[in-house]
């Protein structure tokens, strides 16, 4: 007996519904410093592979790295390198890809004060110890000729969650200042600041920055470009103030690119060169070694893949640099150890 066309389009529909509902659903956890070029990754390719979806929170490299260690997401983000110690209490083994290039900038909010700032080294070194207080302090104002900087008290604004943006600045600010390395140094999750007020992610660093006048932040460029503020130049290791752009991010990369490890944990800033940007960085996914669900494991190693060749393309509109085509090699191998 035939069974009506109703009953069998119901099954079909089913069926088809039950297909969809057997696609693989990622959970991530992490970085705010990546989150414009993920989420742009995630929907472009969720849209050409409905069947893998990918949840990402956008909570901070600390949270993100916790919640990886917990077992509670899929794998996580961070600015800064998973550190030995951190490793080393991991209940399995992590491994990390580098995804995109960025750069973190200083950013500042000043009464009458339109133009790109210089900032040296020692000036940002004091400004963040909490040493140099005053906007028309002889290290900021020798710098800045003919700009009319105000005699007030700097208003310093730092991350006040655990944070791979900070551990960028930090790292930065270790590597260009001795006291800042003895006495505060750089930290992969939270930083026992000196001085200064607190905002949570890049939004927040930026939404007190906006509102509070003669306060300086450090944020992601995309944040700084996005929002409309001003940013300052960075001098870098050769003496030249250098503005944070794709160019002056990616030769960054280029002057390290033989001293990146196998297990692709380094640093990058203040990497020699005359054209290099000094506050620059990678930022990377963490990925479980070991994925005992193998649709999930499977999934993961496509979307690497595909995030290493087509997804590099999406970079540069939202002010990432693509990752140079070495490393991407390497990575593309290294993808081979997840099991």
């Amino acid at each position: 007996m035939k069974k009506p066309l109703l009953v069998v389009w119901l099954m079909m529909m089913t069926a088809a519904v039950a297909a969809a509902q057997g696609g693989v659903k990622l959970n991530a956890a992490g970085a705010t410093f990546p989150t414009p070029i993920y989420t742009k990754w995630f929907d472009v390719y969720h849209t050409a592979h409905p069947d893998v979806e990918i949840n990402y929170q956008s909570i901070g490299s600390g949270g993100g790295i916790r919640q990886l260690q917990a077992g509670t997401v899929d794998f996580g983000a961070s600015d800064g390198p998973m550190s030995d110690e951190q490793l080393a209490q991991s209940k399995f083994k992590i491994l990390h890809f580098p995804t995109v290039l960025g750069a973190v900038v200083p950013t500042y909010n000043i009464a009458g004060v339109t133009g790109d700032l210089n900032f040296t080294q020692k000036a940002l070194a004091g400004i963040y110890l909490g040493t140099i207080t005053k906007w028309n302090d002889p290290e900021i104002s020798k710098t800045n000729a003919g700009v009319n900087l105000p005699s007030a008290d700097i208003v310093v604004v730092h991350r006040s969650d655990g944070s791979g943006t900070s551990y960028i600045w930090t790292d930065f600010l270790s590597k260009v200042s001795d006291d800042w390395k003895t006495k505060v140094g750089k930290a992969n999750t939270s930083v026992n600041w000196p001085v200064g007020l607190g905002g949570k992610g890049n939004e927040g660093v930026t939404g007190l920055v906006k509102q509070t006048p003669n306060s300086i932040g450090y944020i992601e460029l995309i944040y700084a470009i996005q929002n409309k503020i001003p940013y300052g130049n960075v001098q870098n290791a050769a003496g030249k103030f250098v503005k944070a752009d794709l160019a002056s991010v990616t030769a960054a990369a280029a002057a390290d690119a033989k001293a990146i490890p196998d297990d692709f944990r380094v640093s990058i800033t203040n990497a020699a060169g005359p054209k290099v940007y000094p506050v620059s960085s990678f930022t990377w996914l963490l990925i479980p070694a070991q994925i005992q669900d193998a649709a999930k494991r499977d999934a993961i190693k496509a979307f690497l893949k595909w995030m290493l060749t087509e997804g590099q393309q999406y970079n540069e509109a939202l002010s990432y640099a693509q990752l140079p085509k070495d490393l991407i090699s390497k990575e593309t191998k290294a993808i081979s150890l997840i099991q």
